[in-house]
Formats: C-alpha cells, structure tokens, sequence
C-alpha cells in the first residue's frame, strides 16, 4: 500500500460557530473554503498577498501539531501568536502517518535556526554561518522519506537557480513517498509537473492550470516586453 497521502482532505468542521466578522473568517478565501483535497505529491497554494493562503498553511501546521513558528515536532519553544483558524478545521489524514513532518516559513527561520544551534552539538555548525538561502537547502536536503512538509514561500530565501535546485529536492522526495503543500509566489517552482494549484483569490480557492496563473503569465510577459513594460512603469507622470 503506498504511504501517501499523509492529508486527505481539509475543511471547515461542520458544527464549527464563528463570526464572519472576525479574523481570518473576514478573508474570503477562509470564508468561502470548501473541502480542499491536497495532490498525493504537490500542492501549491497561490494569491495576492493577503489572500488567506499563508494563514491557511499556518492553521494546517498547528492543526497537525506542528510549531507555528516553523520546525518540526521536536521544536518546544514559545510561539508566535497565531490566528484561532486551526480550531475550526478538520483534517482527514490518510491511512498511514508520515515518518517526518516539517513546517518552513521563511519569515521565522532566523529563529528556527537560533533553537536548532541550541539544541544541536557543539561540533556541527551554525545554520547562522551558512546564508539564508545555503541554511534553507541545509534543512530541505535533510528532509527523510516518507515525510509531510508544509513549506511557506520557500523562495523568499532562494535565488532563481536555487529554486531550480529546490525543485529537483522536491522531485527526489515526492519520490520517496513524501507529500507537499507550498505557498509560493515562484513560477519556478510552481512548474512542478502535474501538481494541484490553487488559486486564493476574492471568490474562495479555485484550481488552476499553471499557465493560468498571474505568476507565470505577468512573469513570461515581463520577460518577453522587459523594455517596453520598463518603459510603461517607468514613465513620468503628466
């Protein structure tokens, strides 16, 4: 029986009471969400900042008891304040549990980082002394198999051929029976093939096809008319 996937399925709990009002339930696509069915690989979660997307990520993090500030099960430290979205959802995992589960957020991986050199022994060395982008491959090359790794906007550490790289790592790992949800702005890494896109926008969550997503069409089109796109936001207002 093959392992994956560790999520099956992702909603609001049917007798779940909350006020439409109040944050995150004020962010469409929290409101409006449906069942999501996560892609037994990679699933990317796609939007405007603001969206919902990272708050969603954050809320399957915790839900599936995870650190919100980004690490793995054994990272036992004070967390940042998150939303109450977690409370509300229902998560469906699959018939076995994954062997490693990994939640990455760039915004608080300094601080991961700090917790893993205090914990870690004196002769391995300091995440810190590696660049943001070299620590982060650090920690997804030493991804194991058979793992469930929720990653949120891996690119912000990444130049473009580290993302290349990433998306090699990510390929390796689906094949050995590990499963992805990724928040991403990255056209890179979203070429991934054959992975479930997800579209956060102001009706709720949609599934895309890659090249309908604004990320690959604004990218290929700026690429494509760099001059005279330069040229139109460049230009002296009248």
């Amino acid at each position: 029986m093959q392992a994956k996937p560790y999520v099956r399925e992702i909603s609001i709990r049917a007798d779940a009471q909350f006020d439409e009002d109040d944050y995150p339930f004020t962010i469409p696509a929290v409101r409006y969400m449906d069942t999501i069915v996560p892609h037994a690989d990679v699933t990317f979660f796609v939007g405007e900042n603001g969206a919902g997307k990272s708050t969603i990520l954050e809320a399957i993090a915790v839900a599936m008891g995870l650190p919100s500030e980004g690490g793995s099960r054994n990272v036992h430290r004070d967390q940042q304040e998150v939303s109450q979205l977690h409370q509300y959802l229902k998560i469906v995992r699959g018939f076995r549990k994954p062997a490693y589960s990994y939640f990455l957020r760039a915004e608080s991986l300094f601080n991961v980082f700090t917790y893993i050199d205090q914990l870690g022994p004196p002769s391995k060395p300091s995440l810190h002394l590696r660049s943001h982008g070299e620590a982060f491959m650090d920690v997804m090359l030493d991804f194991g198999p058979r793992g469930l790794y929720l990653l949120d906007e891996p690119e912000a550490a990444l130049s473009p051929s580290r993302q290349m790289a990433a998306l090699s790592a990510i390929h390796q790992l689906v094949q050995q029976e590990c499963q992805f949800i990724i928040a991403t702005h990255s056209p890179i890494l979203l070429s991934y093939p054959n992975a479930k896109i997800l579209q956060f926008d102001g009706t709720g969550i949609t599934e895309v096809a890659y090249e309908d997503t604004e990320h690959y069409a604004i990218t290929r089109d700026f690429l494509n008319n760099h001059q005279r796109r330069l040229e139109q936001l460049l230009a002296d207002e009248e």
